[in-house]
């Protein structure tokens, strides 16, 4: 109700008021050409309250004074069209039933109409002009350019962006940045490869051409950044736009892929720089979630490690399958703490406990199976750097193998239901200390199944070259190339195959 008391109500009913006014008696004026007969005057002046009242109640009816008007819509003038049409609609049913259109024009109806109509909608549409003019900031006044043709309101402290994307997500970028002249953004053109959009404009900004123009057209423009707003784009699209762009030396970004986003929202917020996520080469493999997530649900599960990428991931994916509760056991305290606070936040309904521990100190594991008593483990604990652990190769014998038996050794003693380890390519013909101590703890788990000593069952998953994840060789190679090369890579020939986290953690689950 306060909404009914507040000063721009008021003053927005008040406009109305004298709006409906004017349409009713300039209807008659258009009707008599200007010379109302006295008669018709008097019948004008009679019916004047009730056709006011009827529009304003059909108005209120309608919602139009809910909406902040600075951000008109065309949902808000459907509105607008269902409230003039539903009030005159009453008016003639009103009017007929009461004198049955003795001494009334018809005519002065259908006009009234209109003209309400069409003021209505004018005073909205002007409201929301007038804030669109002075770009949401109360310190921008109105710039007379705006309405000279072949002006512009060019801002030369705002970075000039030509957009890739003459669609939706383009346009939704566009009005953002328009309307929050803070983010330093000017607008200077669109690029879409659509012939159809070819010269034809976005809120006044011209859609240039082509990429197949990219150069000539950043070169005109004066382009100082690009933005490809194309969420649906294809991984090799993306390298060549990409590539392109760091031909001309002009910096580019781009905004996230639908999934990425909520509901499909696009907002400037999202706009971010090219990942290698948006390289990958390929469709992210999607795989069957609700067969996934069937052993999880109501099940007590630990994940070791899990403040790391791949831990930290797999939590995320596990409280999505909503189990009774999950254990996070990581004995670095900050990483422990930023997970901790991230689930409890984002999965209110799980049972979130951090575990600070050690997979090498029984005394700690024996603590944490007996309170908390696990039916499903994810072991994603490990050394996992080669060249680190080739110069202290003990400490992957002691981490990785006696720290994995460590674990076997309380699932089989608390009759764990199941136990997972996450094992590397690296475990395939070792060539290195890591491999082969991530191979020999394979052993161990491959020992257990079948030996007669326990019905836990126990899995290993194999995966490398993790984009992202802590240890990946794409943030060496992504410093390398920022600092301009060398890029070190095994071998001039070598072909790698990539996987996200996400994808990972699936494969694990």
């Amino acid at each position: 109700m306060k909404r009914f008391f507040h000063r721009n109500f008021a003053f927005v009913v008040t406009t109305d008021i004298l709006l409906a006014a004017f349409a009713w008696y300039f209807s008659h004026l258009l009707r008599f050409n200007f010379v109302i007969p006295s008669d018709q005057f008097q019948t004008l002046v009679r019916l004047l309250p009730l056709i006011v009242g009827i529009k304003i109640l059909s108005f209120i009816l309608f919602d139009l004074y809910y909406g902040m008007w600075r951000y008109t819509s065309l949902a808000d003038l459907s509105n607008i069209i269902k409230a003039c049409s539903v009030g005159s609609a009453i008016t003639i049913l009103m009017v007929l039933f009461a004198h049955g259109f003795s001494g009334v024009s018809r005519a002065v109806f259908i006009i009234d109409w209109v003209l309400t109509l069409l003021l209505i909608s004018g005073s909205r549409v002007g409201i929301r002009l007038y804030f669109w003019l002075c770009a949401g900031d109360v310190t921008t006044r109105l710039n007379w350019k705006t309405f000279v043709p072949f002006t512009s309101r060019e801002d030369r402290s705002s970075k000039r962006l030509l957009i890739i994307g003459a669609g939706d997500c383009g346009e939704k970028i566009y009005r953002e940045i328009h309307d929050n002249p803070r983010l330093g953004y000017q607008v200077v053109g669109f690029i879409d490869d659509d012939p159809k959009k070819a010269e034809f404009k976005i809120h006044g900004i011209p859609v240039l051409g082509n990429t197949t123009d990219l150069q000539a057209i950043a070169t005109r423009v004066k382009a100082e950044e690009i933005l490809i707003a194309i969420p649906s784009v294809t991984a090799q699209r993306m390298r060549a736009l990409v590539t392109h762009c760091k031909e001309m030396g002009i910096p580019s970004k781009t905004v996230p892929g639908m999934g990425e986003l909520i509901n499909g929202k696009v907002s400037v917020k999202a706009i971010r720089d090219v990942s290698y996520r948006d390289l990958l080469g390929r469709e992210p493999v999607v795989l069957d979630e609700a067969k996934i997530g069937e052993y999880l649900k109501g099940k007590r599960v630990l994940v070791t490690g899990a403040g790391g990428s791949i831990g930290s991931e797999l939590c995320r994916q596990v409280c999505r399958y909503d189990p009774e509760r999950i254990i996070l056991l990581e004995r670095a305290e900050s990483p422990l703490y930023d997970i901790e606070l991230e689930l409890k936040d984002a999965f209110q309904h799980t049972r979130i406990i951090p575990k600070l521990a050690d997979i090498l100190d029984l005394r700690q594991l024996n603590k944490v199976f007996d309170n908390e008593r696990p039916q499903v483990l994810f072991h994603a604990a490990a050394y996992k750097h080669v060249p680190m652990l080739e110069l202290q190769p003990w400490e992957a014998v002691i981490n990785n193998i006696r720290g994995t038996q460590n674990l076997i050794n309380k699932a089989r003693e608390f009759q764990v239901e199941q136990f997972v380890f996450v094992s590397t390519d690296k475990a395939v013909r070792p060539a290195n200390v890591m491999g082969a101590s991530k191979r020999v703890a394979e052993i161990l788990i491959q020992a257990q199944n079948g030996c007669g000593l326990t019905d836990t069952r126990f899995l290993t998953v194999r995966f490398g070259n993790v984009l992202g994840s802590v240890g990946s060789v794409v943030p060496l190679f992504k410093k390398q190339i920022e600092k301009g090369g060398p890029v070190t890579v095994t071998h001039p020939e070598i072909t790698r195959y990539f996987m996200t986290i996400p994808e990972a953690c699936q494969l694990i689950l």
